[in-house]
């Protein structure tokens, strides 16, 4: 093998699989390995395993494909961002995510997009599509040419509290601190935890670690700095006593492969939410918290 294409978390599964049977880095089983293509999710929080599973760096490149089409790619080493598909039989509008669930909500095309602006993408294709919302936002970093990031789901995100917290703040703030502490994470997903009474609600964040913070009231209280600086609203929330500091319940190793296959969604084409606005899968990863009592931090 000299290059693996595919979804960051379902290659580790793969590369766990390979040093559970053999007891070798990837690099001593497939020696001339320098390539990954990969997709589907944030590349940033699977990095730095994927790279020990490895055993060496390669080269990464990163893609924005779907079943609807093949919308962007990494076209630079240096420039960030994807560079959009603009020749392919497929025509571009965006809605900012502020009206995504308006009734009439404002579409615009290529030409009149800006840099750092949330937009959901919508598309129209010559195999037969008509409107059709992908279901993804992005953000433009350069309009000339078009670059963008990949920034989350529109139906993902968390608002129980009129906090707007969307994907990429959730990444941010969690890599962030774990690039600090020096922490590898595995997978994790955010809900709402609504309790009654003032500063008694909260955001609970189910991670499974690769290993558990030494301090993880330190680590959850970085988290949580990261976030109010990123999100003005989970900052006022926090300053008005709407809501406590987060919660951070980790969980067992393989959790949420396990899970995963529990509901029969084990494969390259599911992914884990990031982000719920209600406590269904948070439910479901209860029985597989390392800490059967949640710890306040």
């Amino acid at each position: 093998m000299t290059l693996i294409s595919g979804i960051p978390p379902w290659m580790q599964m793969y590369f766990d699989r390979l040093n559970q049977v053999t007891g070798k880095k990837i690099k001593d089983i497939f020696p001339n390995f320098n390539v990954m293509v990969h997709g589907g999710v944030n590349f940033e929080p699977y990095k730095a395993k994927l790279f020990d599973s490895i055993g060496k760096p390669i080269d990464t490149i990163e893609t924005f494909p779907a079943s609807e089409g093949f919308f962007a790619f990494q076209d630079s080493r240096t420039d960030e961002g994807l560079l959009l598909n603009t020749d392919s039989g497929i025509f571009y509008e965006f809605i900012p995510t502020s009206e995504i669930f308006s009734e009439n909500p404002t579409r615009i095309g290529l030409q009149d997009v800006k840099v750092g602006e949330q937009y959901a993408m919508i598309i129209n294709n010559n195999a037969g599509l008509w409107g059709y919302n992908l279901g993804d936002t992005v953000k433009f970093v350069s309009t000339q040419p078009y670059r963008l990031l990949v920034t989350g789901r529109i139906k993902h995100f968390i608002s129980a509290f009129g906090e707007h917290v969307i994907g990429e703040e959730v990444e941010y703030s969690l890599m962030k601190a774990a690039e600090s502490e020096n922490v590898r994470i595995t997978e994790f997903t955010v809900a709402p935890m609504i309790q009654q009474g003032a500063g008694k609600s909260y955001h609970e964040w189910f991670v499974e670690f690769e290993q558990t913070p030494k301090d993880l009231a330190r680590f959850a209280e970085l988290v949580n700095e990261n976030l109010r600086a990123k999100n003005i609203y989970y900052d006022d929330l926090i300053r008005g006593n709407i809501l406590q500091k987060l919660v951070i319940r980790p969980l067992r190793k393989n959790a949420f492969i396990d899970y995963m296959k529990s509901v029969g969604k084990l494969g390259g084409q599911n992914k884990v939410p990031r982000l719920s606005n209600d406590r269904k899968l948070a439910e479901a990863l209860e029985p597989y918290a390392v800490m059967t009592e949640r710890t306040y931090f």
